[in-house]
């Protein structure tokens, strides 16, 4: 007679082994119908899986995010399905969800085209409106190779194969198509519906450049079709926004196949980058940071004796000169800490914050590789703190501080808080890593700020908070991150003398607020779609001339503001005003300064603002005051309307 513990915490009693679909009927026929999925004891399963003993539940409906989950592995299973019923002998490998969707990847000879992605996504269509039960099967180790070999799935088989021995194994039914799948899923494909297969791309099986080469098709699946529409509505606006094609528009960088993964910065894309690195610069000094410099190559060793080169060696450039082998530098934390070595240290000296934006270099898979955003080389707004396990706490408010003020600036006020607790493969002792957590989670705490546990994730050497932004069109970008390091200032023979005369080693907190420049310029211009507040746009203002006899005048104007410290150009171009205003606008120069006879003889500028207002007449000193206001507010100001 199980009772079931609801999460309201009210209980129901029953007089038999019980269904999670059956609780749902039992507490209403509308949360029936709703039901995806339960959690039973925090473990999801299928409104099938049949509770025998006292548990606590939870129903999962499309309101709920694991059941949006639910809903978008479904969607995969019924994109399988579809595309090998039109395309025999098409093997299926995996299918698993993503950020707002879900992809499968396919064996087959056949180069899937944008009108097969109309006749899959037509078929998955119908087989929602057979509204066909999706049945679990459970099966042992061999059967499930004897099931998948003889349906000629050989990249199941290898899957199943690599399964301890032993471990039951769950299949999904659908109709007559077969999945292998932890699950859960949905009670019935009728539940499914609102999606859209988005595009298809090349993938090695396993992630392995020296496997096969696989077709993926992409898609995305939501809870209604208004939710969907939201989302493809949100999709066409990034696109607009792409930050490759702005980019390219705005002149501000391009990326070429002699260099993969590698930035061309041009004038005005390196003026925006210099402007965020002087203001990360001052913004760091006046929190008491050290900058730094460290090298590009360093020897193989230090890499091995920090854990590195086991864990991301074949992310690493390498190369060998005078019979030693150097790594180019994918991470700075480990030269940060021979910088620290230097000298003896006393507990007087922490905390020491050493700051450097370092150049890193990774071997990025050429697939991934995504305008500036993926890149091979790139520059991290990076620190390591080293301190007592007193200070931590302290430090990760002070640099929660920091990180508040920057978003701001840069226009970002919704920011996500996530703790990433230690993953399966690590270094260090479990009791450091309790520590480790405990610590960050206090910080988090003390601050009020509502977080997120994300078990697993943290980095190989430490847990880590990460902090995510949400842009103007919604999209969630994870850039910050604070990380408690116990292991590698020992790894490396760091220490320092503590107040009772020991020695021991710091506690290494590693920070980024930006993350890598390129990733952080890129989603600044999709987030301003190039319209960049004054402070970071290239150009500020240009001066334009109606006629040559204005050109004298409005070289003076150029100069005067750029004695004050502004960006500004002069357009004498024997052009029709009315064209070099348009085409300035296009640049999304952020003010015009048209000058004529009137404004030669009253010693003004007549100021247009890059939305189309006319600001009227102005003397240099007022539109100086005026550019510098807007200026100091840096990017804590509306988005304006793009026209």
């Amino acid at each position: 007679m199980p009772v079931i513990t609801l999460p309201d915490g009210s209980q129901r009693a029953f007089d038999e082994p019980v269904s999670v679909r059956d609780v749902a009927a039992a507490i209403g026929p509308g949360l029936a119908k709703a039901a995806l999925a339960g959690v039973v004891d925090g473990r999801q399963v299928d409104t099938s899986h049949v509770i025998e003993r006292d548990a606590a539940l939870a129903i999962v409906t499309d309101r709920d995010a694991a059941g949006l989950d639910v809903i978008r592995h479904s969607t995969a299973h019924l994109l399988a399905m579809a595309t090998q019923e039109l395309f025999p002998g098409v093997q299926v490998t995996i299918g698993p969800v993503i950020e707002d969707g879900f992809y499968y990847d396919f064996a087959t000879g056949h180069a899937f085209t944008p009108e097969d992605l109309g006749k899959i996504e037509q078929r998955m269509a119908e087989l929602v409106a057979d509204d066909l039960p999706i049945e679990r099967i459970v099966v042992g180790r061999s059967r499930a190779v004897e099931i998948f070999r003889n349906m000629g799935e050989h990249y199941k088989v290898q899957i199943i194969q690599e399964l301890p021995e032993g471990e039951e194994i769950s299949l999904y039914q659908q109709g007559a198509w077969m999945d292998l799948c932890r699950g859960p899923h949905v009670p019935s494909t009728g539940k499914l519906g609102a999606f859209k297969l988005t595009k298809v791309a090349g993938a090695y099986w396993r992630g392995d450049s020296k496997n096969e080469m696989l077709q993926r098709i992409y898609g995305t699946a939501w809870a209604s079709r208004k939710q969907l529409k939201q989302y493809l509505t949100r999709i066409e606006e990034a696109e607009k926004r792409d930050h490759r094609k702005i980019g390219k528009k705005l002149g501000l960088f391009h990326i070429q196949e002699e260099a993969p993964g590698m930035v061309f910065w041009h004038a005005a894309g390196w003026s925006i980058y210099q402007i965020i690195e002087q203001y990360m610069r001052d913004g760091q000094r006046k929190r008491g940071y050290q900058e730094i410099r460290t090298p590009q190559l360093v020897d193989l060793s230090l890499w091995q004796r920090s854990g590195h080169a086991d864990k991301f060696g074949d992310d690493m450039f390498m190369l060998k000169a005078e019979e030693r082998e150097f790594a180019v530098k994918p991470m700075n934390c480990p030269c940060h800490v021979q910088v620290f070595n230097q000298g003896l240290k006393s507990y007087r000296d922490l905390p020491l914050r050493l700051a450097e934006f370092g150049s890193c270099h990774r071997n990025e898979p050429s697939g991934s590789l995504h305008g500036i955003m993926r890149v091979r080389g790139f520059v991290q707004d990076d620190a390591h703190i080293f301190c007592t396990e007193a200070q931590i706490q302290p430090e990760v408010s002070d640099f929660i501080d920091f990180l508040h003020a920057v978003y701001a600036d840069f226009g970002f006020d919704d920011v996500i808080y996530r703790l990433s607790t230690r993953p399966e493969r690590r270094v260090g002792s479990d009791a450091d890593w309790d520590r480790a957590e405990q610590a960050l989670a206090d910080a988090l705490d003390a601050q009020n700020l509502p977080w997120e546990e994300l078990p697993g994730e943290g980095a190989f050497y430490g847990p880590k908070i990460e902090f995510s932004l949400k842009d103007c069109i919604g999209r969630v970008w994870q850039l910050g991150t604070i990380q408690v390091d116990f292991s590698t200032p020992g790894r490396l023979d760091a220490h320092y003398v503590a107040e009772d005369g020991s020695r021991r080693a710091p506690v290494m907190l590693h920070r980024a607020i930006l993350g890598s420049f390129e990733r952080f310029i890129g989603i600044l211009i999709e987030h301003y779609e190039g319209v960049f507040p004054s402070w970071l746009a290239p150009t500020q203002a240009v001066v334009l001339n109606i006629t040559d006899k204005h050109s004298p005048y409005a070289k003076y104007v150029e100069d005067s503001l750029k004695n004050k410290g502004f960006r500004v150009v002069s357009d004498l171009r024997n052009e029709k005003i009315g064209f070099k205003i348009r085409e300035h606008t296009i640049h999304k120069v952020p003010y015009l300064l048209v000058v004529g006879d009137n404004e030669v003889e009253s010693q003004t500028v007549a100021v247009r603002a890059r939305r189309g207002e006319d600001l009227g007449s102005m003397d240099l000193d007022a539109f100086a005051a005026l550019l510098a206001n807007d200026v100091a507010r840096h990017g804590r100001i509306v988005l304006e309307k793009q026209h």
